[in-house]
């Protein structure tokens, strides 16, 4: 099987072609012809010899995953499912609009989080994607819908906890951001994580690093142990100190995300719980009114419901976003992504 090229980095590419017996600024024009042109054909790649790109395609690949399904929702949101190259399943969803499209992509095979209220939780977690697998859904789809670089914005919010698969979603964001690779704004690609607070630690010593959205969902540690079992690891006080210590840049500010569960998490005292957490920083806060799940136990809370929770933050100079519903009836919003025994939620 010839090995792909797809995830190398210019330092790997460099390694590559002189192993090859190569000049090293070969290794340049290759990395400007996948990472700026997203040529995936070596005879494609024009800046080549001829001789050199025959080589390359006689040895090597440029393969992405594979879409072997689109659902298109009412609203214009469309659902990928992947398949890779070990016929494991992922799902990523387009959300077209006005103002700015945005790509959500997957980051593992499943996840072990186990989030009571999501649908990925329940399959569990199988495996980490690799840096191609990763970057592939974002090409795949650019490609598909003729994307302009810069014309929309890349969420982890997928399948997955970002975080686990460190090592792959860093690099494959240090790909799309670099200036000479994707040359995507790191302000435009947002990785949102259920609080692995030793991997955020990390991320501090990063020299450019994604926007962070930290699923929260509960304003105390019991209620979070039993919704999100993560926190029995690092509770609610460890993960908001890492949020408090975390170097952000100016203008800049972390996104909380707070997922609405009727009767569980909705009420006024825990509105005013949570701005009491969030005392020493500002924060931005997403709303997220809970999207049923089939077999899950838990309910959407009313419109009122929501905006009186929200007008709660918001009075206290509390900036809030809520999260609008799209792809809902194919199984495409928040917490509904999965993939089991064959068959995705939604299909």
């Amino acid at each position: 099987m010839k090995n792909n090229l797809l995830g190398l980095d210019e330092m790997e590419l460099l390694q590559l072609v002189e192993s090859i017996g190569e000049k090293p600024f070969r290794a340049k024009q290759l990395y400007h012809e996948i990472y700026r042109r997203s040529q995936l054909d070596f005879q494609d790649m024009t800046e080549l010899s001829k001789a050199f790109r025959q080589r390359l395609a006689d040895e090597f690949t440029l393969t992405l995953p594979e879409i072997c399904r689109r659902s298109a929702a009412q609203d214009g949101t469309v659902k990928y499912l992947f398949r890779l190259e070990d016929n494991k399943f992922v799902e990523a969803v387009f959300i077209p609009e006005e103002d700015r499209d945005t790509l959500c992509i997957s980051s593992q095979v499943g996840c072990n989080i186990g989030c009571k209220f999501c649908m990925t939780a329940q399959m569990g977690l199988d495996r980490n994607l690799k840096v191609p697998e990763i970057l592939g859904q974002v090409m795949a789809v650019a490609r598909e819908r003729n994307l302009q670089r810069g014309s929309f914005s890349i969420v982890f919010m997928g399948m997955g906890e970002p975080l686990q698969n460190y090592k792959n979603v860093m690099k494959a964001f240090r790909l799309m951001v670099d200036p000479l690779g994707m040359t995507m704004s790191h302000r435009k690609v947002t990785v949102s994580t259920s609080g692995v607070v030793p991997a955020l630690r990390k991320m501090h010593h990063e020299k450019i690093f994604p926007n962070i959205a930290i699923s929260l969902n509960a304003t105390s540690n019991t209620l979070r142990d039993d919704l999100m079992p993560l926190n029995q690891k690092w509770n609610l006080e460890e993960l908001m100190q890492a949020c408090r210590e975390f170097p952000i840049e100016p203008r800049r500010r972390i996104m909380f995300e707070y997922v609405m569960l009727a009767g569980v998490n909705d009420s006024d005292a825990d509105a005013h719980a949570l701005l009491r957490l969030f005392c020493g920083f500002r924060p931005k806060v997403n709303l997220i009114p809970y999207n049923p799940n089939p077999g899950l136990p838990f309910r959407r809370p009313s419109e009122e419901r929501v905006a009186q929770f929200r007008d709660i933050l918001v009075n206290e100079g509390v900036t809030v976003f809520m999260r609008k519903t799209r792809g809902d009836d194919i199984a495409a919003a928040c917490g509904q992504l999965a993939y089991m025994e064959g068959v995705s939620a939604g299909a």
